[in-house]
């Protein structure tokens, strides 16, 4: 190998004690060795990786395992050697390889020194899977993630379970890189465009993962077999790549036109793309495309040098340990939602009514019946609305099944429980209704009010609403404790969050309803009061009226949007007003204006800015080039501007103002659901770590109340990632 002077290192001349202090009471994963019979009077050395836990934990790969992986390989290197075995195997327990990287003590590695052992230690194990002196082989039986599936890639040939659900290189999702030779070996094996797929689009697509079948299409493995057979045909696959019947192709292997003029090309496109979608704040993704352009070319051991160095960066830095934190978040506490009554009290729903057939409403109407497949009735004022709601919902399960995500009749049948109507009587036997009607009060009230005339008495309502009242919402009603908030955040079939609104008079059997039902749509939902904005908008309120505050006074846009930048959300701030429409985004603005005078900024120039219908230039393709100059001209006029630095503090003191409130009234019930209310419904970077452990590293909790909203505990970010965490990674 080669340090950043290109002078040689040999791993194994290297004192990996360090981690093994670190890694404490490390779950080991163990390396167990049998000898198969092949053919011929040959052998197959097959290690199976199991760390003596039933399936519930998966095999992690510590500090402690990889040594013990690596001293095995050495004996079946010296085998080898000796003629005992003529080739070597690499399986796991039951439905699972292994699920990467045990990062549980991440936390505790004292150095950057220490950090990069870890890397080094990983390429050190791994690496021996290619200089055994016999052909080695990993039967991926199930579970593969991280560096669990760069054990597999490390190996000469690779087969693969048809039923393998979850194969993945999610480290950019975890602010780390492929670390042990997935950032050389995989763009090398299955060429440049499927690994920036695999290694960066994926893993920022709500942490997409492959199935056996995806992984053989790659070619990230060379065959797959049935589950009921599939370590014996594996065996017998082996058996023949060692005695020469089998010969294995690689189509997807770049070759030397690709690597000199398609692969330069690709990295550049992925890294305009991710520029466009995240900003440049979040470190992993870049770091992981700069790895995969220097794949290209060079040595192996060359390109192990990198990743130890990139690698090495990334453990020791903020963004790691504020990463985990956002991953337990959404693995662990959005599936045990705080405040959550007992499930046993939901009432049973048998037919959703949806009250409005616009688009809105179409996409609930979609959601509910793909996703509980019961009767969807929806409603509006008139025929011709009704007709063109239930056209759209047609019109989209024909397009699902057109991708082939349904079958022809699943989609039958889906269209067959959608239907439409203006007689409020056909909602008689639905069990739960929820309205996505006009963002007004008063229309509000009477669509329930009339709507409660002809439900059962066990029907529960829903509403929408972004930010109105949901206990003023019924105040019509006879049985407001029916009534609960149900917000989703748009696009409807894609965000992961829905704001479960409990007022004074809900119930405990409505909220759990609503909690159970937010489930089966494969949503995850916090529970707030009933407060203006909940969660998410008002948060979005305090920061978007701080930036419209700036431009009232004189600050010009470009300054705004520069000054919020190192927030890294995924647009700015005007984008954000362009996308929820700037007449929602005024009218946001001036309700939680009338709810805090004190702390959110009246902006009559939104008024104007939506009367004008844009504040952003684009061309024809839509990418923004600018600031339109009729919205530059209206906002001109203030003498009082104030610097990036200014807006920046500003903005950061007025969040954690704003969190704490929302805190002591008891909106939610810890910090932890307000970062994870912003990671799901705000596109906040899973590499920032939530908002409010930002908030506590750059000291603006400290400034605004003297304190933080988390115990600093751990480096970067405090008790926000627990110690027990495992990530799957490597």
């Amino acid at each position: 190998m080669t340090d950043k002077t290109n002078t040689p290192i040999d791993y194994a001349t290297l004192d990996f004690s360090p981690l093994v202090v670190v890694s404490g009471d490390e779950v080991v994963t163990h390396s167990l060795v049998r000898d198969i019979p092949l053919s011929g009077g040959r052998t197959l050395a097959l290690l199976t990786l199991d760390n003596g836990r039933d399936h519930t934990r998966p095999n992690t790969l510590g500090p402690v395992t990889l040594l013990e992986f690596s001293a095995v390989l050495d004996e079946l290197t010296a085998r080898a050697g000796r003629g005992e075995i003529h080739g070597v195997a690499v399986t796991g327990k039951p439905f699972i390889l292994a699920a990467g990287a045990d990062l549980s003590k991440v936390g505790e590695i004292p150095s950057r020194e220490v950090g990069k052992l870890l890397a080094q230690l990983g390429h050190f194990a791994l690496g021996k899977l290619s200089t055994l002196g016999v052909p080695s082989f990993v039967f991926i039986n199930g579970l593969a993630l991280g560096g669990g599936l760069e054990v597999a890639l490390n190996a000469d040939y690779r087969t693969v379970d048809e039923t393998v659900a979850a194969i993945a290189l999610p480290e950019v999702f975890l602010g780390l890189i492929p670390g042990w030779g997935g950032s050389y070996l995989l763009p090398n094996l299955i060429g440049i465009e499927n690994a920036l797929k695999v290694i960066v689009e994926n893993p920022l697509k709500n942490n997409r993962t492959l199935t056996g079948a995806d992984a053989l299409k790659l070619g990230i493995a060379d065959t797959m077999f049935r589950s009921v057979s599939f370590l014996e045909e594996s065996i017998r696959w082996a058996d023949g790549v060692i005695a020469g019947s089998i010969t294995v192709s690689r189509p997807n292997a770049p070759g030397k036109i690709e690597r000199l003029v398609k692969w330069d090309a690709a990295v550049g496109i992925a890294r305009k793309m991710l520029e466009s979608r995240i900003g440049t704040v979040a470190a992993s993704p870049y770091a992981a495309l700069d790895l995969i352009k220097a794949a290209r070319t060079g040595t192996k051991a060359e390109a192990f040098a990198r990743e130890d160095e990139v690698l090495a960066d990334l453990i020791c830095g903020d963004q790691l340990p504020a990463s985990i934190y956002s991953f337990n978040l959404v693995q662990k506490r959005a599936k045990r939602p705080a405040g959550a009554p007992d499930k046993a009290l939901a009432r049973p729903i048998g037919k959703v009514g949806v009250i409005g057939a616009g688009l809105m409403a179409s996409q609930f109407a979609l959601l509910f019946v793909r996703r509980l497949r019961v009767p969807v009735v929806i409603t509006d004022l008139d025929q011709a609305r009704v007709d063109k709601g239930v056209a759209y919902i047609h019109d989209e399960i024909q397009t699902l099944q057109d991708k082939g995500r349904i079958s022809s009749d699943e989609a039958n049948r889906l269209r067959a429980l959608v239907t439409g109507t203006t007689d409020k009587a056909d909602f008689a036997d639905a069990d739960w209704v929820i309205e996505a009607v006009f963002e007004e009060l008063g229309v509000k009230q009477d669509v329930f009010a009339e709507i409660e005339k002809h439900i059962s008495p066990t029907a529960v309502l829903a509403t929408n609403t972004s930010s109105l009242s949901v206990e003023q919402i019924g105040a019509k009603l006879t049985h407001p404790e029916r009534l609960v908030g149900f917000h989703f955040f748009n696009p409807v079939a894609v965000m992961p969050l829905i704001e479960v609104v409990n007022t004074p008079a809900t119930d405990e059997a409505t909220l759990s309803t609503a909690m159970v039902i937010a489930a089966k749509l494969r949503k995850n939902a916090v529970i707030t009061r009933d407060t203006p904005g909940f969660v998410v908008n008002r948060v979005l309120a305090k920061l978007l009226g701080e930036a419209m505050h700036a431009v009232d006074t004189g600050t010009p846009f470009e300054v705004v949007n520069g000054a919020l930048a190192s927030f890294g959300l995924p647009m700015t701030p005007f984008e954000l007003l362009e996308l929820v429409g700037l007449k929602v985004g005024a009218h946001v603005l001036d309700t939680h204006h009338a709810a805090f005078p004190d702390r959110f900024f009246e902006s009559t120039n939104l008024h104007r800015l939506a009367e004008h219908g844009k504040i952003l230039d684009r061309n024809s393709s839509g990418k923004i080039t600018g600031f339109d100059k009729g919205a530059v001209k209206i906002v001109a006029g203030g003498t009082t501007p104030v610097t990036a630095e200014q807006i920046l503090r500003r903005v950061e003191d007025g969040l954690a103002d704003e969190i704490k409130r929302m805190l002591d009234d008891d909106v939610v019930h810890a910090p932890e659901d307000i970062d994870l209310c912003m990671l799901l419904g705000a596109g906040w970077p899973f590499q920032m770590g939530g908002i409010t452990p930002y908030l506590d590293r750059v000291g603006a909790s400290e400034r605004v109340f003297g304190g933080t909203f988390h115990t600093p505990m751990v480096r970067g970010v405090g008790s926000a990632a627990p110690a027990d965490s495992t990530s799957v990674l490597s």
